[in-house]
């Protein structure tokens, strides 16, 4: 993904600028703007960092990112396609527009965002239809997200150093029992200090960390669609399908299967 963007987006006449990035492997450097970011992405799964938070946008979903939040973007999802919408704060917004969060699209939303698909650069009044058109994609989002799905799964991310590997570590082995005391040996640290480092610097254990990681590889697992439901649940790490279905369903809110149908439903 190309970053030279950013200076053109922030232009004062620059009410809307569009973006999109359709060849997946999306990497930014960090960085904010005066305008809010629409992320939408079309296959795939983003990764979206932003402060300490670490976000997962999976397909069929777009975030909001409200004007002046530090943020970058990263993925390795061949096939994701990513839409970029910029928008300047207009006055006497509030709600929904000053809240960071992933949320499901409905399908006119969806279609909305699919239109502009050729769309690039900065769009301005005198662009006429496509300029009302962009006002009228804000003014639904309120209204047209999908509710009930908001997507929950994000944590804080390490930048601690030696947290930082140990995640990596973790990513790269979810297969495994990866039990807090075989993670602390592989470091050379004992169990109390790797607790007491995942709690001081990112507030929350062990457990819940590995447990998100989990999550979110299997939602990347399920939109590859070539691996049944046990499989996932072997790959991620849990030995039997009824404990991954319970914890999906815990962090996710619906049941592995009913997430996946809503994928294929989408497609």
């Amino acid at each position: 993904m190309n970053n030279s963007h950013f200076k053109d987006v922030e232009d004062e006449d620059a009410e809307f600028y569009v973006y999109h990035v359709l060849t997946g492997n999306i990497t930014t450097e960090i960085h904010y703007h005066s305008s809010a970011q629409l992320v939408y992405a079309e296959g795939g799964i983003v990764h979206v960092f932003t402060d300490l938070k670490h976000w997962y946008l999976p397909a069929r979903c777009f975030m909001w990112i409200p004007a002046g939040t530090p943020h970058y973007l990263f993925s390795t999802s061949p096939k994701v396609d990513l839409y970029n919408f910029y928008m300047k704060k207009e006055e006497g917004e509030s709600g929904f527009f000053d809240e960071i969060n992933i949320y499901s699209v409905n399908e006119l939303l969806r279609e909305m965002i699919l239109y502009t698909k050729e769309w690039n650069g900065k769009i301005t009044k005198n662009d006429g239809s496509k300029y009302y058109f962009l006002k009228a994609l804000k003014g639904v989002l309120p209204e047209k997200r999908d509710k009930n799905l908001a997507f929950p799964v994000q944590h804080p991310f390490p930048k601690d150093e030696t947290l930082l590997k140990i995640a990596r570590y973790i990513h790269a082995n979810l297969e495994k029992p990866l039990t807090i005391e075989s993670t602390a040996k592989e470091f050379g640290m004992s169990t109390r200090t790797l607790s007491r480092k995942f709690k001081e610097t990112l507030g929350m254990n062990y457990v819940r960390f590995l447990r998100a990681l989990r999550i979110t590889r299997s939602l990347e697992l399920m939109l590859e669609d070539k691996y049944n439901m046990y499989e996932i649940a072997m790959m991620v790490g849990y030995n039997s399908l009824s404990s991954f279905s319970n914890i999906f369903k815990k962090v996710i809110g619906v049941a592995p299967t009913e997430y996946q149908q809503k994928l294929r439903g989408d497609r």
